[in-house]
């Protein structure tokens, strides 16, 4: 039996994966199989006779002949000749202790509207929360806004508005988005709440008394786009122009003024030290590198006040002074944790999730989290974020995306335009989360298309309509045999998965999803039922079909993290009610056959193809 398992589920992965099998078999067994398989073998010193499939193979015969051969040894291989393994975890997924796991988004700077870019680390924030729920973990997931700053008070006056007014637009227009893209935060922070400035005031002033914070008067470049004095590092020569900053590609400005001060130059051997003793603090391993030489090069003191404005948090004991973004904002992420109407002190943020688990950020502001927070949390005697992950930009069309190109991609539009799951599963399962990526229409079309309107939904619907016509319209009482070969494919599948999560490695947790729909297509193929339905064997035609249902009930559960809604209808186009969906756990995507007696609706689509084509009705495009 267990011969017959592994070799079941190594010929569902070769279709799903497109995979090679290699049979470690003897001579013998070699000569007596059919050479229409297209054998390719090889003979290696010390090593056993390796032969390669390298041709199509019918799943039934090939199963029938050799199913109990004693030396028949299965190694099924992805296209990367290996079963998924992530080289990095979150620690959180071998967390049994009552602490939440606390996920966060940055605080995005209320200046304008949300767009792509900050929709991008806010939908893999969410990924991985729904991720962690099904875990049966409670989960704190934070986003929220950063409000205060030389820049929004420029802005709000330009629109004939107090900055709080403006400001409070601004939200509106961020938690409008979240809930278009189906965002399930649970704590929104805004840096203008009383909860946030009475953290933040407590924070500097423990900072203060421990002498880190000091007063000067410095002179030094100054971009308004980053909020920020810039180091040499940070800024170019365009042109005559000497000083440009290399994000915003705009001259900053030569100033001078008196400001308070934070000592990160105390902390840059702790920073080292911290560097060393943990390893995968920051992620990707290669951003992890720039980090290390960026306090290798040496870790400035810098500033925490300004005295040019007024739109933000008094300096305690310094009314002349507001207090800095980065001494504001960074603290969004403590006073989050203060439970509402609870009152608010360091102490009661960390006695409810403090430490986060995951920073989710930009690399544009990783300096920011992975060297000045650590610093300032050491300074304030509080421990340190388990992991900060920072991911890459996006493009549009091989372009940087920009009002100058006429190329900003809208997310609202493309949620009205094609769904909130289309864009959930582009922007995660689509790219890789760590590097930079792309958008094209065609692309987009064609991943939605092939993953989620072909693989999913036409293996739906091509088992639910030939089995409502065998079975009618419920669900018939089929037991699924031990050996059956989708059982070993949904069970390496949900390992995959969990890995892949838990790495925040969104593409290849949805590949894994898919290698069951992709394994299930092949199945049906190979199977025919409605071939065994027209020779008389109906009983054998249904249980090829249940097998494959109940394999595709697993494939939602694994894809709902990412695409919630999609999920839903494969669920009820199963029998299964919303209740019953929304209290699923991980649990679920263990191997379980459907419960007979569920009535069946008339099969739908549960992801309508994306057509790219224009309408009919459009006019015709000028000639050159």
């Amino acid at each position: 039996m267990r011969s017959g398992m592994l070799l079941n589920a190594a010929l569902m992965m070769l279709h799903a994966q497109r995979v090679s099998i290699a049979l470690a078999v003897g001579y013998s067994t070699l000569s007596s199989i059919p050479m229409s398989l297209g054998l390719k073998s090889s003979m290696q010193s010390g090593m056993a006779f390796m032969p390669t499939l390298k041709a199509r193979i019918d799943f039934r015969s090939l199963r029938t002949k050799y199913l109990h051969h004693p030396n028949l040894q299965i190694n099924a291989r992805t296209p990367r000749s290996r079963t998924y393994s992530a080289s990095w975890k979150l620690s959180a997924a071998n967390d049994h202790t009552e602490k939440p796991f606390v996920c966060t988004t940055p605080l995005y700077y209320a200046n304008g509207p949300p767009h792509m870019g900050s929709a991008y680390p806010t939908i893999a924030a969410d990924v991985l929360s729904r991720y962690f729920r099904l875990k049966g973990k409670e989960t704190v997931f934070i986003t929220g806004s950063d409000e205060h700053g030389e820049k929004i008070a420029t802005t709000a006056a330009s629109n004939e508005k107090n900055p709080q007014e403006f400001v409070d637009g601004i939200v509106g227009e961020f938690k409008g988005l979240w809930k278009e893209l189906d965002i399930s935060y649970d704590r929104f922070i805004r840096t203008t709440g009383g909860t946030h400035q009475a953290i933040v005031s407590e924070f500097f002033q423990r900072v203060k008394d421990k002498g880190d914070i000091y007063k000067k008067e410095y002179s030094g470049h100054y971009c308004v786009g980053c909020e920020a004095y810039l180091g040499d590092d940070e800024m170019e020569q365009v042109g005559e122009e000497k000083h440009v900053c290399k994000i915003h590609r705009k001259p900053a400005q030569l100033r001078q003024e008196e400001n308070y001060f934070f000592r990160l130059s105390r902390y840059q051997q702790d920073l080292e030290r911290l560097f060393e003793e943990q390893p995968d603090f920051v992620q990707p391993s290669f951003r992890f590198n720039e980090v290390k030489q960026w306090v290798k090069s040496g870790v400035p003191d810098f500033s925490i006040s300004r005295s040019t404005i007024t739109w933000g948090i008094p300096v305690p004991g310094d009314p002349s002074q507001v207090i800095y973004v980065w001494f504001d904002a960074l603290l969004g992420y403590v006073s989050a944790l203060v439970p509402p109407g609870s009152p608010p002190s360091l102490d009661a943020a960390q006695a409810s999730g403090w430490p986060v688990n995951v920073h989710i950020i930009g690399k544009d502001i990783l300096r920011f989290h992975a060297v000045y927070w650590p610093a300032m949390l050491m300074s304030a005697g509080l421990p340190l974020p388990s992991a900060i992950y920072s991911h890459g930009f996006l493009t549009k069309d091989g372009l940087k995306m920009g009002k100058s190109l006429g190329n900003v991609l809208e997310p609202s539009d493309l949620v009205q335009r094609h769904g909130a799951d289309a864009v959930r599963y582009y922007f995660s399962k689509g790219l890789d989360f760590g590097a930079d990526g792309d958008f094209s229409e065609e692309r987009f079309a064609a991943v939605l298309n092939g993953d989620l309107a072909n693989d999913v939904g036409n293996l739906l619907n091509r088992c639910l309509k030939p089995l409502i016509k065998a079975a009618g319209p419920s669900i018939p009482a089929v037991a699924t045999p031990a050996d059956n070969p989708l059982r070993a494919v949904v069970a390496q599948a949900r390992l995959e998965a969990a890995a892949a999560y838990e790495a925040l490695d969104f593409r290849a947790a949805g590949e894994a999803a898919l290698q069951i729909a992709r394994a299930g297509n092949k199945y049906v193929d190979d199977m025919a039922p409605w071939s065994l339905f027209k020779a008389g064997k109906t009983d054998e035609g249904l249980a090829v079909l249940m097998s494959i249902l109940a394999a595709t009930r697993v494939v939602a559960v694994l894809l709902s993290p990412i695409a919630p809604a999609t999920s839903l209808k494969i669920y009820e186009q199963l029998g299964f009610t919303r209740a019953e969906f929304e209290s699923r756990t991980w649990a679920d995507s263990d191997w379980q056959d459907l419960p007979a007696g569920r009535a069946l609706p008339d099969p739908v689509p549960v992801f309508a193809r994306i057509d790219l084509a224009p309408p009919a009705d459009a006019p015709p495009a000028p000639a050159p």
